[in-house]
């Protein structure tokens, strides 16, 4: 195993690949790797500290590329060694991209393939890593949103890996149900933009406007793909972060040019923001993380919600954003996502997937598990987290209606989570 090692400010940093089989239960068949980051308080690099993997928020998520250490990461770095594992398909961990899913032919290849990309492959992923590369030690878990994903399902198979888990906005409920999630979302994103034009009333006519002359002008993104109402609308997911509507609030304030046209710079930032290019996973699985055994087809549950909503069409006014929502038309507008069209489309019509929760092994777990609620959150409903965190043995959660989904920017939120476990006796070692 080749392995680079040097230094961030504040941080000493190893750095290799291991390899996995695509399909773990065909361990000899196809291989892939999975890239892993470590590091270290550089004067604590030779102690023996305790281990904390960090599992990134997705689906399709590559783990941060820290400038610096701060928030959570300053926090994690006086304690433990952290471990960043890319979850399979994202950063250097055979990423899956347009070209990847082109190359595969044949009814429901592309499919089959993604199906590998799932939370169960991800944590079988892990579970190699703490084993190989750590002399099988427990190590302890904090995770940003879907990581809260896997955190379930590494407590479902192979809780003897896990020393703690700590989970920042990411408790999926249980049994897991798109249509019962989008029912949900659509409400928080519809009082999310009315706090908006509330906060910026002169937003209200600013976005009108581009919508307008979205719907009356063919509109080019600098990629070529084009700037629909609806690809305008999916700008909401800004509304879910602390200081989303700021920025949305900005980028909408300054799209017109004097000469009233769209400005390159709003094209270029409405691209950025939607295209999700470095990440086409993202989309692709959005409504497959939710599959667990017998529980689909899914057969686009969050466009199903919006048509029972009129309220968010395309000609309404005031314009009601949408958010965290995988839609069809997707696949066909964004330049990114059309490699992943047919694979989508398969994908909303499977009925069976690979189990992902045992709820008898989650009743009777004794793995401490603190949670970060946060009450407002328009990502992940409050309600469906407290639902399953009582279901789920060793568990406690903190409600604040302090942070966004982001909180764990916040080092104190991953520090109230630590005393959380340490008030019932700390980790497991």
């Amino acid at each position: 195993m080749d392995v680079i090692e040097y230094a961030l400010p504040g941080a000493r940093v190893r750095e290799f690949t291991v390899p996995v089989p695509l399909d773990w239960e065909d361990p000899t068949g196809r291989g892939i790797e999975v890239f892993v980051r470590e590091l270290v308080d550089p004067e604590r690099r030779r102690d023996d500290l305790p281990l904390l993997t960090y599992l990134q928020g997705g689906p399709g998520g590559a783990n941060p590329r820290p400038t610096a250490v701060d928030g959570w990461l300053a926090e994690a770095l006086t304690e433990y060694r952290v471990v960043m594992v890319d979850q399979r398909g994202t950063g250097r961990s055979s990423p899956v991209d347009g070209d990847t899913v082109s190359a595969l032919t044949g009814p429901g290849a592309a499919a089959g393939y993604l199906l590998r990309f799932r939370a169960d492959s991800i944590v079988r992923d892990l579970e190699h890593v703490r084993r190989t590369c750590y002399d099988g030690r427990r190590w302890a878990t904090l995770a940003q949103s879907y990581g809260g994903w896997l955190t379930l399902t590494y407590l479902s198979t192979a809780p003897e890996g896990l020393a703690a888990c700590y989970v920042c906005g990411g408790i999926p409920g249980l049994p897991p149900d798109p249509a019962e999630v989008y029912r949900r979302t659509f409400g928080r994103v519809e009082s999310k933009t009315r706090q908006f034009y509330e906060r910026f009333p002169q937003d209200v006519a600013a976005v009108a406007r581009i919508a307008d002359h979205l719907a009356e002008t063919a509109v080019t993104l600098p990629d070529g793909s084009p700037l629909s109402v609806r690809r305008f609308q999916t700008l909401g997911q800004e509304l879910g972060f602390g200081q989303g509507a700021q920025r949305l609030h900005w980028l909408v304030s300054e799209a017109f040019s004097a000469a009233g046209r769209l400005t390159g710079a709003f094209l270029e930032a409405a691209l950025v923001k939607t295209s999700t290019a470095g990440n086409p996973l993202f989309w692709t699985l959005q409504e497959s993380i939710y599959g667990d055994g017998g529980n689909g087809p899914f057969r686009w549950a969050a466009q199903r919600e919006r048509d029972r909503r009129p309220r968010f069409a395309e000609d309404q006014r005031p314009l009601l954003f949408t958010s965290e929502m995988a839609f069809p038309w997707m696949f066909r507008e964004v330049r990114a996502l059309r490699p992943f069209a047919r694979a989508a489309e398969e994908l909303a019509e499977v009925s069976e997937w690979s189990a992902l929760y045992d709820p008898a092994r989650l009743a009777a777990n004794e793995v401490p598990l603190a949670a970060a609620v946060y009450a407002d959150d328009v990502f992940v409903d409050a309600g469906l987290q407290w639902d399953t965190l009582a279901a789920v043995g060793s568990s406690r959660h903190w409600t604040t209606n302090e942070h966004e989904h982001d909180g764990i920017r916040d080092g104190t939120v991953f520090r109230r989570l630590r005393n959380m476990v340490r008030d019932v006796g700390g980790e497991h070692r």
